[in-house]
């Protein structure tokens, strides 16, 4: 496909990029958004389909449907969680932008930053956290309430601009970040904060965003303490139970900083017991 933009088009978005990003949401598959177009139908008329999405974005004219929003029970129970399916050509167009992003930002996040990232995965996290524990006996198991609900979008949108110049980048980010979800029941609903968890752009978003919201800031303040992040939930090690404290609070002051909040109940302190650690820790969660 043409690598070059057309003359009059204000944003320089090429058409390759368009047709990488398909084949990227095409590979990832998933079901149909407020349009109910499936990924076949897309490709009944995928030309036409693909020029619309680089034309309106190269021309600055691409908003965002609506985003289906669809309930799923969390895992281990404890009730549901809302993701937000958008239609088949958002995906494509958000993978544009995510792609972009990507490039530019994966090299600089943090080596204990495990989610949504290439070459990584959960297991890789879970791997050094078990190396991690034997040589310190004290974690603290995080867990952020309602991330995705609840990150600022004036910080996200600040953090792109520190990663690209490119302006049509956070022009539809901002989009995107405004787009109303669609409720099961038809209804719509506008937000004033989050990204919808199952979105294309959102993975990237967040793992910029708590680049700078808690890697390099516990990296910063506390050099000494390593941990492990997967999406929105870490793991802390530290050496005592003092310092386990210590690192807790300023955490809970953190997120108080960067518009989040540690959840009350999943946010622990933890002893690390084995056969040769022989005392005994009553769980203390964050309040």
């Amino acid at each position: 496909m043409d690598k070059l933009k057309s003359p009059e088009k204000p944003f320089e978005i090429s058409k390759w990029e368009v047709w990488e990003a398909f084949r990227e949401v095409k590979r990832n598959q998933g079901a149909p958004g407020v349009d109910g177009q499936s990924i076949a139908d897309f490709e009944a008329d995928l030309k036409g389909n693909l020029y619309k999405i680089w034309n309106r974005m190269s021309s600055g004219t691409y908003f965002p449907p609506p985003v289906r929003a669809v309930e799923i029970p969390k895992q281990h129970g404890g009730g549901t969680r809302m993701l937000g399916v958008p239609t088949v050509a958002d995906r494509v167009a958000q993978t544009v932008v995510a792609r972009h992003l990507g490039i530019r930002v994966d090299p600089i996040f943090h080596e204990d930053s495990y989610g949504y990232r290439p070459n990584r995965s959960a297991l890789d996290a879970v791997q050094r956290c078990r190396q991690r524990c034997w040589k310190k006996d004290w974690v603290i198991d995080l867990d952020i309430q309602k991330f995705f609900d609840s990150v600022r979008w004036d910080l996200i949108v600040k953090v792109v601009q520190a990663h690209t110049d490119a302006v049509w980048v956070t022009l539809y980010v901002e989009r995107w970040l405004q787009a109303p979800l669609q409720l099961p029941d038809g209804t719509l609903q506008e937000r004033d904060r989050g990204t919808p968890q199952g979105s294309a752009v959102s993975p990237v978003l967040a793992n910029l965003f708590m680049h700078y919201a808690f890697d390099t800031w516990l990296a910063r303040t506390f050099p000494d303490v390593q941990f492990e992040r997967y999406a929105d939930d870490a793991v802390v090690h530290c050496v005592s139970e003092r310092q386990a404290r210590e690192v807790l609070a300023a955490l809970g002051n953190r997120m108080d900083e960067v518009g989040l909040r540690l959840h009350p109940d999943k946010t622990k302190i933890v002893y690390c017991k084995d056969g040769n650690r022989r005392g005994s820790y009553e769980h203390t969660s964050f309040t």
